[in-house]
């Protein structure tokens, strides 16, 4: 899987991309509440991991992830 952090401008806020191996997307959320999605999208056993990962990654960088 993959990581990708979204800088937001002005009143658009951050954003947080989980793809697939094949870059298919898997959860779309905003990085200031991100439990409820990743919950959404299944990913709710993972939501610890996904928030310290999210926090060290720079805005923009494709980071591939393992659970």
């Amino acid at each position: 899987m993959y990581l990708v952090k979204i800088k937001g401008v002005a009143k658009i806020p951050d954003y947080l991309q989980i793809r697939d191996d094949n870059f298919t997307l898997v959860c779309y959320t905003r990085t200031d509440r991100p439990e409820k999605a990743l919950e959404k999208c299944g990913l709710g056993l993972k939501i610890e991991k996904i928030i310290e990962l999210m926090n060290q990654v720079p805005f923009g960088q494709v980071t591939p992830f393992e659970f």
